[in-house]
């Protein structure tokens, strides 16, 4: 029998080394030639390991979220034959390459709307944990009027006296009625129960239809939650951020999104989104150091002509940022065509290397979880992000006349080294102005 050592190949991205998320092999198991043997994880891309021969794997370089340079030996294959092999890396032969987010093995679970800033989600495992599962008694033992509440017998039970009420109010709390004192020394009233909260130090007590504290899990961090966090750490560290917030009234663009709805035709849905992108495409060329990207080791501030936009999106596997390709070159109907195609690829992970790369501005919205203000985060190296927030209903100041009207908070964050203060907000107002007038959007 001979050993072949896969190497990793170079994926051609101009990458030192990448890191393991998935495994589909493990130490004996025997593959076929062409078989999936690891995902690997490139900046901006998924990438599928496969065996150039067939044999029994009888080593790996690491486990998941471990790194591997380029050429260093990710499995070690006993095949037939004599002598050794080493795998060159021919990436027609051994890799397949999905532009792609991490595969469902690495995925963290679809966070629920309820929740704030870090989302999470109750598993399979847990609805089926020790503390819930069938076998073992609830605490406090059964609920109903007349019947012992926690921890008391029958017969301690039945030399209590009291009401029915009190009884059933004593068992939904899981008081042992045993352990309460009656302030006439006889039954057992409702204000003893209280004075029983009150004063016991709630020893024995177990609020209604309480569970135990699921166990600690630790996860690790590993693929594009991984690489998310790099980038934000980094982005934080090297940034120092500024967020100027400022109230627009957008009660007209709503009115005027309503009707260019209500016409749309074939046409897709307009939301917001595409009318904000627009104002700012509009915006930007008076203000060219929010369009841009600071190079901080070389020193160079690179200001954009063309605004390549980066939409924040949500998905399975975390933040990912697809960027609308020279957004000031489409009308709204083509933005929101645009928003949706890159927001399914994205989510699908069906997004290319080159659609998730080259942002020169982000636009990041939570929505209708937008908030009152955010302070988002600058996609680095760009200098700014900005961020919509929700849409609120309130009275307002017309003149002497009290008015209903549709207001948004509206963030900006930048790079306080290449973007001062009065830049961010002289851009801020300037969007404000077409945002109150909007006919201003469409106007030559």
């Amino acid at each position: 029998m001979a050993r072949f050592s896969f190497r990793l190949p170079d994926i051609g991205e101009g990458i030192a080394e990448a890191e393991i998320v998935a495994w589909h092999i493990k130490v004996g198991d025997r593959i076929e030639e062409d078989s999936q043997l690891a995902d690997m994880m490139t900046d901006k891309a998924t990438v599928e390991m496969e065996s150039p021969v067939s044999g029994v794997v009888i080593e790996l370089a690491g486990e998941v979220g471990d790194m591997v340079a380029i050429g260093s030996t990710l499995a070690v294959i006993e095949v037939e034959g004599e002598g050794e092999g080493e795998g060159e890396g021919d990436a027609e032969a051994q890799t397949k390459i999905r532009d792609e987010t991490p595969s469902p093995v690495t995925k963290p679970a679809r966070p629920e709307p309820v929740e704030g800033p870090s989302l999470s989600s109750t598993s399979a495992e847990e609805k089926n944990s020790p503390s819930t599962s069938s076998g073992q008694a609830e605490p406090g033992g059964e609920s109903s009027s007349g019947q012992a509440g926690q921890g008391e017998s029958p017969a301690l039970q039945a030399k209590v006296l009291a009401s029915p009420a009190v009884r059933a109010r004593a068992a939904d709390l899981r008081i042992d009625l045993g352990q309460v004192q009656a302030a006439d020394g006889e039954r057992v009233r409702h204000a003893d129960l209280d004075a029983f909260l009150r004063y016991s130090g709630n020893q024995g007590y177990h609020p209604p239809h309480a569970r135990n504290a699921r166990a600690d899990e630790p996860v690790k961090v590993v693929g594009m939650r991984r690489r998310i966090a790099e980038n934000m750490s980094a982005s934080k560290r090297a940034i120092p951020h500024f967020t100027y917030v400022e109230e627009i009234d957008v009660t007209a663009l709503e009115a005027m999104r309503a009707d260019l709805n209500a016409n749309r035709g074939a046409r897709p849905k307009l939301t917001m989104l595409p009318l904000l992108i627009v104002a700012i495409c509009r915006t930007v060329p008076q203000f060219p150091m929010i369009n841009a990207r600071y190079d901080d080791e070389g020193g160079v501030v690179t200001r954009h002509g063309a605004v390549h936009l980066g939409m924040a999106t949500q998905t399975d596997a975390g933040l990912m940022v697809p960027v609308i390709r020279d957004a000031q070159d489409r009308n709204v109907w083509q933005l929101a065509s645009e928003i949706g195609r890159l927001a399914e690829a994205a989510r699908s992970g069906k997004a290319k290397s080159e659609e998730l790369s080259g942002s020169t501005l982000t636009i990041t919205s939570l929505g209708p979880l937008g908030g009152v203000a955010t302070t988002p985060v600058i996609n680095r190296p760009e200098v700014a992000i900005i961020g919509p927030n929700r849409i609120v209903e309130r009275p307002v100041f017309v003149g002497d006349d009290i008015v209903r009207a549709k207001l948004m908070n509206l963030s900006i964050s930048c790079d306080h080294r290449v973007v001062d203060g009065w830049d961010a907000a002289s851009f801020v107002q300037a969007l404000k102005k077409l945002l109150e007038t909007p006919v201003l959007l469409f106007a030559d």
